[in-house]
């Protein structure tokens, strides 16, 4: 599968221009090069990322730095709530207060957001167990 397929917008559309070169051998050059350069592009940026992230982690600003921690622990806190909080909360309040107001329940955005942090503590995971991590 190409780079191009990846793109929803531009792929098919560069796709279309490629198929309207009529010499095999340049169609291919063509999509080779079109691939190198968006291959480029995407590697620069990649790496522009880890540079934006690298300022950002050893900023002395909470702020700053500290935004992806804060991210876990909303999550945990969330978590907390769902699960050990609220629970409690209903066996006390039907024990103590009969015909109290139910606390809220969090949606499945929970779950979702969970999970994406999870499978990126998983990938390390993973590069520790191959020993590629620094």
């Amino acid at each position: 599968m190409s780079l191009a397929a990846y793109i929803p917008i531009i792929g098919p559309a560069i796709e279309k221009l490629l198929n309207l070169i009529p010499d095999p051998n340049e169609r291919a050059r063509g999509e080779a090069e079109f691939q190198k350069s968006l291959l480029a592009a995407l590697t620069a940026e990649d790496s522009d990322n880890r540079a934006i992230n690298k300022v950002e982690a050893a900023h002395s600003s909470i702020f700053v730095s500290g935004w992806r921690p804060f991210i876990g622990w909303v999550c945990g806190a969330a978590l907390a709530f769902q699960y050990l909080i609220r629970p409690f909360w209903i066996w006390a309040a039907t024990i103590w207060w009969p015909g109290s107001p139910v606390p809220p329940t969090l949606d499945g955005m929970l779950w979702e957001l969970v999970m994406g942090m999870l499978g990126i503590g998983g990938l390390r995971t993973i590069e520790k167990w191959k020993g590629v991590a620094r």
